[in-house]
Parts: C-alpha cells; structure tokens; sequence
C-alpha cells in the first residue's frame, strides 16, 4: 500500500531516529519540572520506522523486540537511561559517540520537540522555534483562531482575556463558583492539560490568587464520544501542509488519556470541518517559519460547532496512534483503526519478566477479538501507582471496544492475582492463595 504524503515529509520515506526528549519539551513550554518521565517512551513511535530511539529511561529489551515483530521494523538499536533528570539533550551532548553519530546518520532525527537543548543536537530551520514559542501561546493561538473563524462556519471561538490582577482573578473565581456560568482558567503555556482548571457551580477547589501569565476562557460544554477533536498535520521544509488525519480524544477532566484514529473515528462532517481549519491554522504556522508535526485541539459545542482550543507544535499523544495505523496499514493494507490507552491502571506492580508474562496473555486475548495490541509504555508498571500504556489495532469498532474492554478487565484482575510480600530485599510478586472458607460456628 502507497504510504500517505505525510509520510514522506515527516520521514523523508525513511527509518528514523526517534528522541524522547518529552520531558525536556515539557519543562521549557509547560512549566513542567524536567525529570523521570514514562511518557517519553511514547517517542519510539514518533515515525511508522524507527531506525533508532533515544530514551532517558531504562527500558526493557524485549519489549523493543516484541515491537520490531508487530510493526514489522527490523533491528532498531536502542540507546536508553540516558538522563534520570529527564534532561536528554544535554545528556546526548555529553556522549561525542552518540552525537557524531546522530549527526553523521542519513537517517532523519526526530525530537518530541524543539528545545533550545535540543539545538545543540540537531539544529531547527530558522524560524521554527520562534514559531513554537510564538503560537505554542494559548493567548496567541487564541488570537489566531479568531483571525480565521470567520471563513469556516463550523467553527466558534471561546471568549478568552488575560488576567489583569489578582483581584480580577479572585472575582472571577467567586462569580464562577457562585452561581455560574463555568469557567476555564488557563496559564499562557500547558502541556497535556497542565496549568488549566475548569471552575463550576459549587466548586471548592481554588486557585493560587496571582494574575501573571493566566487566561479567563469561556467554557464550552459538550459530552459523548465526539467531545474532544483533533487534528494533526506535518509542515514540509516548503512549507506545505500535509494533513494526517482526525481523531476522538478521550480527556478526563482537563487530563489526555488517549485518542481513537481511523476510518469512523469522527463523523465525516465534523473531521472535515476540523481538518479544514486545522489546515488553515497550518498554512499560518508555515508562514511564521515553522517546519514539522503540529496538531490544533478542539471542543464540540452542544451545538455542533467546533471551539479549537490550543495549538500543539510538537508530536503529541495522537501521533502515536497515526504513526502505528500508518505502519499497519503499509503492512498489510487496508485501513487500520488504532486506539491508544495511555494510562491503564494496573491492579498490581509488575517487575519485567511478570509484565512480559502479562503482556503475552493480552495479546492472545485480544487476537481472538480481532485487534492486535502493542505497548506503549512499560516503565510504569512497577511505580507506587502502577500503570500501563497501550495501544490497540483493530478493523472495526466493534473488536476494538471488545479489546479495551477485556485489557482492561484483566489489568483489574491483577489485584486478585498477585500479593506483595518479602520487603526484605525488594517486592516479590507470588499467586495469592486462595482463603479457606470460614465454617459457621457450632450450636
């Protein structure tokens, strides 16, 4: 099957190097502390063909393995923990082997994201990260969104302001927790949902009384599977725009957990009118200097309309699914549907070989529903609060639901299957004996 053109102007057509340099990204535009970061294994898929990954974590060999078998990559050489502070770039520039090689490879080089760390690595075309920290802005997407709404119909923009002081921001949470209508509060730059609250009727949750850097955003109400568009595109080194394609976000709260790709995905007219302005949003980027992967985020409105939110001018949660389905479908034809589960809690905390062993359980249960699952994220597994990331395949909706539904059960089920004892040494995992039934007590 002939691979979409996006392809082309994201890889050059090629295998490439993927770095995760997540957190990095995370700490300069998010305003989140770089460190230990299990997201940043979501970046093995930033491209369908990795010819290598660059990881600040650990990572289990097999689990690259069982990958390259799946999707059909070949031998991919792995350089990985790296940077326990989540600092990669600099890490990278402290090993000259490593950096003469990503510099020297044919293969392109692929970050998370542009950061002024990562211009030591590999440096941006001018204008693109001035680009990235114009519009990567909330107040200047805001004001980009409202310049172009009126040729797209489809299309509503939220009322937004700036927060002009701490009094301002005080009486606009009372009057929001008071009586309503609800409230976004947003800070200038967020990742993943960080830095915005939603204030309703009756809430009690508040909000650190300082004006700087903060946004007053109308809320836009909405709910079902439709609620949360996106659309991702690449910018080619022309300047050309190259659309990916649409998805169905699943967000809790404020909060990305995952998105569903693939035919069916939206309803046709609300993809196109999301990829329509998407594109246009993408002609503007290309005009300000920008170059590479960016996706516009939206609400559905109770009436229909999309309200787009933010700009996200780096790879983001959805490329994982777009860059599997597009390998699966260079694969073996056709259209794939993939989903992506990026944080499945886990009833139990699983060492590697119990997570392999786990892992190899799911995936005969979910070939017999039809859907082929892949792991997104195995480093969490053994956290305090375990978790798993995931990803699954499927031709239909219907082996797809049935798959999440039963990953998610036995994820459950762990609890039940396994206890933690010996702290002496560490945790060790044994199947927990089952309770001997209590008599009842003689007359």
């Amino acid at each position: 099957m002939r691979e979409p053109s996006w392809v082309a102007a994201w890889t050059g057509g090629r295998p490439a190097v993927h770095v995760g340099n997540v957190a990095e990204f995370n700490a300069e535009y998010g305003g989140v502390a770089a460190g230990p970061d299990h997201y940043s294994c979501l970046a093995v898929f930033a491209g369908p063909c990795p010819s290598a990954v660059v990881l600040p974590r650990p990572v289990d060999a097999a689990w690259i393995a069982g990958l390259s078998a799946a999707l059909g990559w070949g031998e991919v050489a792995v350089h990985d923990g790296l940077a326990s502070d989540g600092r990669l770039s600099a890490a990278i520039t402290a090993r000259p082997d490593l950096l003469a090689a990503l510099r020297s490879d044919e293969a392109p080089v692929l970050p998370w994201g542009r950061t002024a760390a990562f211009e030591r690595v590999v440096p941006s075309p001018p204008g693109v990260r001035e680009a990235i920290t114009a519009f990567e802005s909330k107040l200047c997407a805001h004001a980009l969104f409202s310049d172009l709404a009126g040729d797209h119909p489809g299309v509503v923009v939220p009322a937004q302001r700036p927060v002009g002081s701490r009094r301002e921001l005080r009486r606009a949470l009372r009057r929001a927790r008071r009586a309503g209508p609800p409230l976004v509060v947003k800070t200038e730059y967020g990742v993943g949902g960080s830095g915005t609250t939603i204030v309703r009727p009756g809430a009690r949750r508040t909000i650190p009384a300082r004006g700087e850097g903060l946004l007053l955003e109308e809320y836009v109400p909405g709910e079902g599977p439709y609620r949360d568009p996106t659309f991702d595109a690449v910018i080619d080194a022309e300047g050309e725009v190259h659309p990916v394609g649409t998805g169905a976000m699943a967000v809790d709260g404020t909060a990305y957990q995952g998105v569903t790709v693939g035919p069916g995905a939206l309803p046709g007219p609300l993809a196109a009118t999301a990829e329509r302005f998407g594109v246009a949003v993408g002609r503007e980027l290309a005009a300000a200097g920008y170059r590479g992967w960016y996706d516009v985020d939206f609400v559905t409105g109770e009436t229909g309309l999309l309200a787009p939110t933010e700009i996200n001018m780096r790879l983001t949660g959805p490329a994982v699914a777009f860059t599997i389905a597009a390998r699966l479908d260079r694969l073996h034809g056709g259209r794939h549907l993939v989903r992506t589960l990026d944080r499945l809690p886990l009833g139990a905390r699983l060492p590697p070989a119990a997570l392999r062993a786990h892992v190899e359980r799911l995936t005969e249960v979910c070939r017999e529903l039809g859907a082929e699952p892949l792991v997104t994220c195995p480093t969490a597994a053994f956290e305090r609060l375990p978790y798993l990331g995931m990803a699954l395949a499927a031709r239909d909706h219907a082996a797809l639901d049935a798959a999440e539904q039963a990953v998610r059960w036995a994820n459950r089920a762990l609890g039940a299957m396994f206890t933690e004892v010996g702290p002496a040494g560490g945790p060790v995992y044994w199947p927990r004996r089952r309770r001997p039934r209590s008599r009842p007590a003689s007359a």
